[in-house]
Formats: structure tokens, sequence, C-alpha cells
């Protein structure tokens, strides 16, 4: 697998790059970086390939490294540049349909929203007349284990697992 790392210059042209040294594209565990853009680090878990967990903290885990692939993304995606990280693995270990919310969620496309109508009628077999329903999407949105892989500051109406600062910056980035 080819590892590129894209960055936006001021130009608007999309820049690549060979891998950072050390970069292990294999790698599992936690893995962290500073965004000055959200004041506090992104980190995020990642087992077998899959993504399991992303968070801010204001400090990393002590040990997380700081070389991957999927971090350098998100990172370049809080810098401006327009990622869907619609290819990402994700391991959800939610309900299963907690799960069908969430999935829904990575439908919405970059610089769209929806509303928690309109999440709820996306996902199958819920029905936006139904407040239990309602209730189901919402909680899934707020128990999101990965936001910006799975986009829930897309969802106008809706919580985000993102603390609401970071949620603001997200919709920022999108114009939302």
């Amino acid at each position: 697998m080819d590892y590129l790392v894209h960055k936006a210059c001021a130009t608007g042209r999309i820049l690549k790059s060979e891998p950072p040294e050390g970069a292990d594209m294999e790698a599992v565990g936690i893995f962290a970086a500073e965004s000055s853009y959200l004041g506090c680090y992104v980190q995020i878990g990642v087992a077998g390939r899959k993504v399991i967990n992303l968070s801010f903290p204001a400090d990393p885990d002590p040990d997380a490294g700081d070389a991957h692939e999927l971090l350098d993304r998100v990172i370049g995606y809080l810098e401006g540049v327009k990622e869907t990280f619609e290819d990402v693995d994700v391991g959800l270990t939610v309900p299963t349909d907690q799960r069908a919310v969430l999935e829904a969620v990575r439908s919405v496309p970059y610089g769209e929203q929806v509303t928690v109508e309109q999440l709820t009628r996306m996902t199958p077999e819920l029905d936006p007349e139904d407040e239990a329903d309602c209730t189901l999407v919402r909680t899934a949105l707020a128990e999101n284990p990965v936001p910006i892989i799975i986009p829930d500051h897309r969802v106008r109406d809706g919580p985000s697992a993102a603390p609401p600062d970071v949620e603001q910056k997200l919709r920022q980035i999108e114009g939302l």
C-alpha cells in the first residue's frame, strides 16, 4: 500500500510526500498529535487496521506514538484538506441499532448537514415519527467512538461525541 501525506499549500493545490521517518502503516496502538486549530491533541486508537477510538485530550496518553497515516490525514483535515475518511475501516463496538445509525452518518457528504429527523429516516428500520427511534439516533451520536471519521458534527440538531468547542470548529472547517 502506498503511503501519501496530503497537504494543502497556499495555492490550494494538493501536495504529496513520502511517509514520515518511522511511520508504520500496520501499527496498532494509540497515536496522538497536537492540533493548533483545536487547541488540544487528537488521539486515535487503532487495532487490526481499524480505528476504534478518536478523542481530543488536553494531553496525550504517555504511551502514544506520533506516526500513523490516519493521524496525518486527520491533522490535514483540521488544516483544511477536504477529506471524507470513507475508506477508513472502523471497528465499532456499539449495539447493532446504534451501528446502523453511525453507518448512516458516514453517508452524509462533506460540507452538508442533516437533521436528527433526516438521519432517522436514512437509517434502515427507523421511523422519524417514533420518539424512541429519534432517541436512539441521539444516543448513537453522543456515544460515537470516532468523531470526525464518523462525522456526527454534520447532524445539525443532534449531539456530538466531540466536545462542543471541537464540534463547532469541525463545522467551521466544512462551512456548516
